[in-house]
């Protein structure tokens, strides 16, 4: 009977520099749920790689004093050992520079343009270099990109476009006949609310202004825009020929069962690229999930903010496995997670030192010194026994449901539960003290197996998630994994089997200190006399003002009691300012550097006689003020002493 298949990939890497852990989260996310399908039994085809064309990767390349492809090559070897090292079991390793990929991108855009759906004309709007996206006035939040927030620039051009209006009306109802579609469901409402039902413009599909791209072959002053080139890597991958010589691989595996991507990204994948498909006669993947992203400790990782953890740095202080474990773990299903050095030692030391680890070590060490290491079920059976049985048993369903939901963050803490309570079983049947009881030697023996048995089944269940740590665990217990229909019975462990007589330390305990001491090491902070050489930013001068006009401005000091998200905004935050006695409510479109929570009861300075406005429909009476570097990072203006709410800044 042939596998039911399974199609998976994730967004393509953009190869403008080396991926930080944040990044490489989503490869081994989408490596844990291939892994787990494979174990289901399916036939599982997991597609990633790198996005290697646009105005950014021309910038970067002359920067760098080397040809745009070369600069690619060496991002792309890089992303691709950093994907091989966390274990990632990726069957197809695309790059947009491929040789056939440019030869399909090239058919689809002329199949698009002779059918009507692409047309030439002008574009006049804001760019924003960083996102590679066009955006009218409206669509900015604060004049500013509504995706990340940096500057926009104007830009105008010659340009084709892709004519999305034809094709809304269909994708709204497939949306809302497929709830399966986008998630989380918050994800489908951002879509709807903000985007399609609005209405959609046309697209812009091709660029003039820069040379690093796949040209139009029939107008090469054009080359293919970002997205229309990236999102086609999900089928080109895999064969498709949009002259209908697609291979067998294509008709088996298209469409994708799971296209896992960011949530930042969310719009490409669940409005651009479904309608692209549809203008090709294609049917749509069945699911994309936007994930949310892992976070440093104070805030999105990012180079110019200096809080930037990869993956290979991780890895040389924790280990492959323990990474894995943790950006796995520790991502909710919805919200964005936090990954900080001091989180990472606390995880290892607990779940994987002690839970794990020292349950492994010592159920082998016991069997060692009361056996000689053999493990025998002697069926001296008690209550506690069943019990420790049933749960095990409930474990698997578990774990299977909460990764039909993509819930991998939970089926991993279901997995640790079956430890948890292995651990537990110890403490309850307490083997040294059957040991000290001549007549309690089965019943020890049987203590024993149960243990041994509870742990090859969550050994198994862990492969998806800690490949390795399964192999080294099953290994020291001379056993063999098991598929997913014999986690239905307990007691497969071959009755007289010998566990290995030399024990390894699964998981070392970390001393925070030493840790916190070695990256300071690594990554030394700036030096005054480094700083004394920091750059400095010059912007236009305003018209100068009298000082009769600066005497209308009001300055104070106001101090946050209260903040919270605006709904539907990117950008915008709104807080309760305490100015003197009264309360005043202000928006301000700091969301991208501060969070909420991180704004109560800090002392800002406010212009307070600003005429209130409505922001995202939310009255907004004052505005605080920022400082703001090149690339549109904030830092709220502060008094540098202690400084009571209201006093005036003058």
């Amino acid at each position: 009977m042939a596998k039911e298949k399974y199609y998976i990939t994730t967004a393509i890497a953009y190869t403008s520099g080396k991926p930080h852990i944040g990044n490489t989260y989503e490869a081994v996310l989408a490596d844990a749920i291939a892994r787990f399908k494979r174990q289901e039994g399916y036939d599982v085809f997991f597609q990633t790689g790198t996005d290697e064309h646009g105005q950014k990767i021309e910038m970067k390349a002359q920067e760098a004093g080397v040809t745009p492809q070369k600069f690619v090559d060496g991002v792309a070897s890089q992303i691709k050992s950093i994907w091989d090292l966390m274990n990632t079991s990726y069957d197809k390793f695309i790059r947009t520079t491929d040789d056939y990929h440019e030869r399909q991108v090239q058919k689809i855009f002329k199949k698009l343009y002779e059918q009507g759906d692409i047309y030439k004309g002008h574009y006049e709007g804001m760019y924003c270099t960083p996102c590679e996206s066009f955006f009218t006035e409206s669509q900015l939040v604060d004049g500013k990109c509504p995706d990340c927030g940096r500057p926009v620039t104007p830009a105008k051009e010659e340009a084709y476009f892709f004519r999305m209006s034809k094709y809304a009306d269909r994708l709204i109802e497939h949306i809302n006949t497929h709830p399966e579609f986008i998630q989380p469901v918050s994800r489908k409402n951002e879509m709807m609310n903000n985007f399609l039902l609005p209405g959609l413009q046309d697209l812009c599909v091709s660029r003039t202004s820069f040379k690093w791209g796949i040209p139009v072959d029939f107008d090469p002053d054009h080359v293919v825009y970002v997205w229309l080139d990236a999102l086609t890597n999900y089928i080109t991958g895999i064969g498709y020929d949009c002259d209908g010589e697609s291979t067998e691989q294509f008709k088996k595996d298209w469409p994708a069962d799971l296209h896992l991507i960011g949530k930042d990204i969310i719009r490409f994948h669940t409005i651009y690229w479904p309608i692209f498909l549809m203008a090709l006669g294609l049917p749509l993947p069945k699911q994309v999930f936007g994930h949310p992203w892992l976070l440093q400790g104070d805030g999105k990782m990012s180079k110019s903010k200096g809080n930037v953890i990869y993956a290979d740095e991780l890895v040389d202080f924790f280990g492959v496995d323990a990474v894995r474990y943790f950006v796995l773990h520790e991502m909710p299903f919805e919200n964005d997670g936090v990954i900080t050095w001091e989180l990472m030692v606390e995880r290892l030391n607990s779940e994987l030192a002690n839970t794990l680890g020292n349950l492994v070590n010592r159920t082998i060490s016991m069997s060692n010194k009361y056996f000689g290491g053999v493990v025998a079920d002697k069926g001296v059976a008690e209550p506690v026994d069943e019990a420790l049985k049933a749960f095990v048993l409930e474990v698997p369903k578990k774990v299977v449901a909460k990764m039909d939901e993509l819930r991998v963050a939970d089926a991993m803490t279901e997995v640790f539960s079956l430890f948890k309570r292995c651990n537990k079983y110890i403490d309850e049947t307490m083997p040294w003290a059957l040991a000290k009881d001549e007549s309690k030697q089965d019943r020890l023996a049987t203590v024993l197996y149960n243990l041994v048995e509870g742990i090859c089944i969550g050994a198994t269940l862990l492969q998806s998630f800690m490949p390795d740590t399964t192999g080294r665990i099953l290994g020291q217990l001379n056993a063999k994994e098991r598929s997913m229909d014999d986690l239905k019975n307990f007691g497969l462990y071959p009755s007289g089997n010998k566990v290995t007589d030399k024990p390894e330390i699964l998981f070392a305990r970390l001393d925070v200190k030493e840790v916190l001491k070695k990256v300071e090491e690594l990554h030394p902070p700036v030096q005054e006399e480094e700083k004394s050489n920091e750059k400095v930013i010059d912007i236009e001068a305003k018209s100068e003002v009298t000082f009769e006009d600066f005497e209308k401005l009001q300055f104070q000091v106001g101090e946050i009691i209260a903040c919270e998200e605006v709904k539907k905004s990117r950008k915008l935050l709104c807080s309760k300012v305490k100015i003197g006695s009264q309360v005043r409510q202000i928006v301000s479109g700091i969301k991208s550097n501060y969070s909420a929570q991180e704004m109560i009861g800090k002392k800002v300075m406010v212009l307070v006689n600003l005429k209130p406005a409505k922001l995202a429909g939310i009255l907004s009476e004052g505005m605080i003020l920022c400082a703001e570097d090149e690339n549109g990072n904030l830092s709220l203006v502060t008094p540098e002493k202690e400084m009571p709410a209201g006093a005036e800044i003058c």
